[in-house]
């Protein structure tokens, strides 16, 4: 960890990231009808309707160094088992995409996602990350994008799948590939952000999301609004840096909406980032960058001062690095509470150990609390 002299509490952008939008991938059908909503209540029936506990993470697939993500899958798993109380019990998983690497295709499900969470006790609903949307000109099968992602998460109806091999785990019925998570607590809006490096949105998922934006705000005092999306729009690492696609989509449509959310969660980038965004209507907004789910290769957060990743842009004002971790993998486990006094959003942050022994504890990192609606 770095001194509190040098560290880091602002974005940066990368000067020598190429922006590959010729990657864009056509989307595929949804299998619900619009406007994509789906009631957690017909794939886990029962949640209480005052405290709802679920875990994050994104980036978990990879088949190099595989033990990490079966240390944050085994930890995960371990967390909805050994909890005392059934109302603190993770209820779920949330994947922040990039199941699945390099390029979705069905052959590497079995290793990269149904194998490290076949003892997961949970539902796993997803957003798709560029790797899972992403296709490898030499495949003989010519699958199309998202193919096998659709399959794993977005069924018509929930069986087993094919690829799975011998896995219990059967199909999600997610509507489409983008698309709202509807909770007793929380509406989770679900961004696809496509193939390209900084994200790519069309036309008719913006004015979607707008709509979403708006028909949710109306439960304000009774649900949080969390947006979900892969890319993330701000970001201090090497890698990737942010995305002003990301940012610029997301700021015009709050604007048009006319809302802001309670908080918005990313993948994409290997590490761990917590950044507070202000908002010209005084609300702040944490964006949460949890993409050290288990792919070997994390990555660093950009040194002070290095030319390459500049952080003077007027575009990263008004948003804050609160706290950040490169060196180690981790999730997130997240708490949504409601009581007569308050109504808050509680995040965990989780390490596991550097060590290679899968069998070692997490230790939580960091820890914040959002007060849901203000």
């Amino acid at each position: 960890m770095p001194s509190s002299s040098n560290r880091r509490s602002r974005p940066v952008f990368k000067i020598a990231a190429h922006d590959d939008q010729e990657k864009f991938q056509q989307l595929p059908e949804a299998t619900s009808p619009y406007p994509y909503h789906l009631d957690i209540e017909k794939v886990l029936p029962g949640l209480p309707d005052n405290k709802m506990v679920f875990h994050m993470a994104g980036d978990t697939g990879g088949l190099i160094s595989p033990i990490f993500k079966h240390q944050v899958a085994n930890e995960m798993t371990r967390q909805c088992h050994e909890t005392a109380s059934p109302a603190d019990k993770p209820a779920f998983f949330f994947h922040l995409g990039d199941v699945v690497y390099n390029y979705g295709q069905a052959a590497e499900y079995y290793p990269q996602f149904f194998e490290p969470y076949e003892h997961y006790p949970g539902p796993v609903f997803a957003i798709a990350g560029n790797h899972d949307g992403d296709i490898d000109p030499f495949d003989p099968n010519k699958p199309k994008s998202l193919d096998a992602f659709m399959q794993v998460f977005c069924d018509n109806e929930s069986r087993p799948i094919l690829f799975a091999e011998d896995s219990s785990r059967k199909s999600n019925i997610q509507p489409n590939v983008y698309w709202t998570l509807k909770t007793p607590l929380a509406d989770f809006i679900c961004l696809y952000s496509n193939v390209p490096r900084f994200g790519a949105i069309t036309a008719v998922q913006k004015e979607w999301f707008i709509n979403e934006l708006k028909f949710a705000a109306k439960n304000r005092n009774e649900k949080a609004l969390i947006v979900c999306l892969h890319h993330a729009p701000y970001s201090a690492d090497t890698n990737h840096g942010s995305s002003l696609h990301m940012q610029n989509f997301l700021n015009l449509a709050f604007e048009e909406a006319n809302v802001t959310p309670d908080i918005v969660f990313n993948g994409h980038v290997h590490n761990y980032q917590r950044f507070s965004k202000q908002y010209s209507n005084g609300k702040i907004v944490p964006f949460i960058v949890a993409g050290a789910g288990g792919f070997a290769d994390l990555h660093k957060i950009a040194p002070q001062g290095d030319p390459e990743f500049p952080d003077n842009s007027s575009l990263l004002d008004n948003v804050c690095l609160e706290n950040y971790c490169d060196h180690t993998h981790g999730f997130l486990k997240i708490t949504i509470e409601k009581t007569k006094e308050r109504f808050t959003l509680n995040g965990e942050y989780y390490t596991v150990s550097t060590s290679d022994n899968s069998s070692s504890m997490s230790t939580v990192f960091d820890s914040f609390i959002v007060n849901v609606g203000s």
